[in-house]
């Protein structure tokens, strides 16, 4: 029993508690939850308490559990107070956390983390216009709901001035401590709205980062604790002072360079070495609004998003470096939806295959001029070598006639007839100017000719043609992958069992000795959250890890793997996983179905008009054709003959091969079976595919690709 005022109240079920107290909900008040403090704590909090209900707080707004009313025991004596009662409402490092967000918030992407980073500012903002400074904000402290809404609770703990005496907040989390208050003690010290801002843009770090913290990285001078990193201002991320922090960030993990760039300067700004230059609350507020309105869809996973300043989608890629999807397609329960409307691939191929594209060489223009002069340099070329020519013999003819007339100077003849004979000998062409301005102007062929093609849409029509040759063949792979995945998903199924089992048992919750909140938040950013995490070479590579402290996990992880016992009986789970293969290989076999149609329909369009597109005159290809036949001609001309070229039609300017002509197969990809002499993939051993890379550095060598191509990459040369 307990009194709120005048009137008794009868306490209900327990809900929360901690170091200060217990929480209850009351009986007959649905909104309201009292707070009643350990009997030692009474008289410290209670002038506070007091003094916070007197000030109003609690009506300035609904995002924060302020004291509302003072609650005293029978006896009159000062327990506790009432707030609001926050319910169905999560620690926000369930969402930020990866492993808790598949389990409290499933199918929530990154739009959700993006709208509750937004709601966090708001809420801290709504603080400091209440005149309260937060002091102690960490992620035990900040809660959120399913719609992404913000509420702060323990905000009996805000630092709060009345009357000129100024209630500070007595506690911290080092992982929230800016430098500036690292190593001096709270119990006076004043907080500032600044020191907030340093706890603030933590949070948002975590919930944008995916519960990396920004000072947690690996450091060539040693390990490091996050105190330390915070102490010494090293921000991991940093790339404005990464030659000053010398830390990087923890492997797989998102970078400032993944996001717009006012975001990455705001938390460059934040933690920076200048306490007042850290962004406050309306400043996050206007950047996440921002950065949340303008977020891209990826083309591949759908239920990835992520900032276009990215060139390709992040998610993706730390899915590739770590095997770990932050954003997975949702399971869709039950059967696999219906299929659309009849596809014949082999009525689809046989229309695709009959149309056939002219090459380009048919396309391209031919020079058809006569070309009967040289140029203007052939004929200086000429003169030149006459002129050198007759030097040569009026010197040899000299140099005879001195040494009959005039033998007393032969050592001079000599010297006049060896310089004539240079002279004649020397006075070939030099070929090399009409060589270099022949490959410049075949060169310049090549160049206007891409255009051209690129103008009349022929190597969009080329690219059209070859993605549906991919696609059908890919589409033709659709049942032997399905098939292959459904059988990998039976062989792993204790291996998926066991995982599930021991990622039910959370680090953050666990009591293993030496493991504190800030070793919990280290080894949360290198992606070590519950036991399935736990294995010697990911803790040892985590700093300030060594042989002990591994020892100590793989202990309390081997402690929760004894309880588990395997189930070989096929369960709703089983069922649920294969189904949503199957909704995932349905809704993929629909979306190639369209692209292949729509495809298709493009082809034909586009072909029919690409001969009259073509036969339009292009007067700036004509010019370079005709430059390069006077090339030609001045070579030919002088007696020289042509270099040879580089950059050739026949390989510059063909239609790219598709699967089925890079396979030998045959023109109906729907059909026909593997060559048993195809390598198997290095990854997963299927049969490989011979292919030719579109871009980089190895753009049109072919190699191997698999066939299970883009669920697996193996390569080889």
């Amino acid at each position: 029993m307990i009194k709120i005022g005048t009137e008794r109240a009868v306490l209900g079920k327990r809900i929360g508690g901690g170091g200060e107290g217990e929480v209850y909900i009351i009986e007959g008040r649905p909104d309201q939850a009292v707070k009643l403090y350990k009997p030692e704590l009474k008289g410290k909090r209670e002038d506070k308490v007091k003094a916070m209900v007197m000030s109003g707080l609690a009506r300035t707004t609904d995002l924060v559990a302020f004291p509302a009313d003072i609650v005293t025991d029978p006896s009159g004596q000062f327990a506790g107070f009432i707030m609001r009662l926050v319910s169905s409402y999560r620690p926000i490092h369930e969402l930020y956390s990866p492993k808790s967000r598949k389990q409290h918030f499933p199918n929530m992407d990154y739009r959700f983390l993006v709208r509750a980073a937004l709601n966090v500012a708001r809420a801290v903002g709504k603080v400091h216009q209440s005149h309260c400074v937060i002091g102690d904000l960490n992620h035990s402290g900040l809660l959120v709901s399913r719609d992404a809404t913000i509420a702060l609770i323990d905000a009996d703990s805000f630092q709060f001035s009345l009357n000129d005496r100024v209630y500070h907040c007595e506690v911290g989390v080092p992982e929230f401590t800016p430098p500036e208050l690292h190593g001096k003690s709270f119990a006076n010290a004043k907080r500032t709205p600044v020191h907030d801002h340093f706890g603030l843009a933590v949070a948002i770090f975590h919930l944008l980062v995916m519960g990396r913290h920004p000072y947690a990285g690996r450091s060539p001078d040693g390990d490091l604790s996050l105190g330390e990193a915070i102490f010494q201002n090293r921000f991991a991320f940093s790339q404005i002072r990464k030659a000053a922090t010398r830390m990087s960030p923890p492997p797989g993990s998102i970078t400032l360079a993944d996001f717009p760039e006012p975001i990455a300067r705001a938390f460059e700004a934040a933690f920076g070495l200048n306490p007042v230059g850290r962004p406050d609350a309306s400043t996050w507020v206007a950047l996440l609004k921002e950065m949340g309105g303008g977020l891209r869809r990826c083309s591949t996973v759908r239920s990835h998003y992520y900032p276009p300043v990215a060139s390709k989608c992040p998610w993706c890629r730390l899915a590739l470096q770590s095997g770990v999807d932050m954003f997975p397609e949702p399971i869709v329960e039950g059967a696999p939806p219906p299929a659309g409307p009849p596809f014949d691939l082999d009525k689809i191929w046989a229309a695709i295959a009959a149309i056939n594209l002219p090459s380009p060489e048919a396309i391209l223009p031919k020079w058809t001029g006569n070309i009967s002069t040289p140029g203007t340099a052939v004929a200086v070329a000429k003169k030149a070598q006459l002129r050198r020519k007759v030097v040569g013999i009026l010197a040899l003819a000299g140099a005879g006639y001195g040494l009959l007339n005039a033998p007393a100077a032969a050592i001079i003849w000599i010297g006049l007839g060896i310089l004539g004979l240079g002279r004649f000998l020397g006075s070939s062409l030099d070929g090399e100017p009409f060589q270099s301005a022949y490959l410049s102007a075949d060169q310049h062929v090549t160049q206007v000719a891409q255009a051209f093609l690129q103008r009349i849409g022929a190597t969009e029509l080329y690219a059209l043609q070859n993605a549906l040759y991919d696609q059908v063949a890919e589409y033709r792979e659709f049942d032997e992958n399905i098939d292959r995945e459904l059988s990998t998903l039976k062989s792993t199924r204790e291996i998926c069992q066991k995982n599930a089992f021991l990622d039910r048992f959370t680090i953050r919750q666990a009591q293993i000795p030496g493991i504190g909140p800030a070793k919990t938040a280290m080894l949360a950013s290198f992606g070590i959250e519950t036991a399935a995490d736990v294995t010697q070479q990911a803790v040892l590579a985590v700093p300030g890890f060594g042989e002990v402290m591994t020892t100590k996990m793989l202990a309390w992880r081997g402690g929760h793997e004894n309880k588990f016992r395997y189930n070989a009986t096929r369960s709703a789970s089983d069922v649920q996983a294969e189904n949503a293969l199957k909704s995932r290989y349905a809704a993929k076999k629909r979306e190639l179905q369209l692209k292949i149609r729509s495809g298709l329909a493009g082809l034909k369009v586009e072909s029919s008009r690409l001969s009259a597109r073509a036969a339009v005159a292009d007067q700036t290809l004509m010019h370079a054709l005709q430059a390069k036949a006077q090339a030609a001609h001045n070579l030919t001309s002088l007696g020289l003959t042509l270099p040879p070229t580089t950059s050739t039609f026949s390989t510059n300017l063909t239609q790219p091969q598709s699967k089925s002509q890079q396979l030998g197969a045959s023109r109906n990809p729907g059909s026909g079976s593997r060559s048993a002499s195809l390598p198997s993939c290095p990854q997963c051993g299927s049969p490989m595919q011979r292919r030719t890379a579109r871009r980089g550095f190895r753009t049109g060598t072919q190699f191997w690709g698999c066939s299970r191509y883009p669920t697996c990459r193996g390569t080889r040369n």
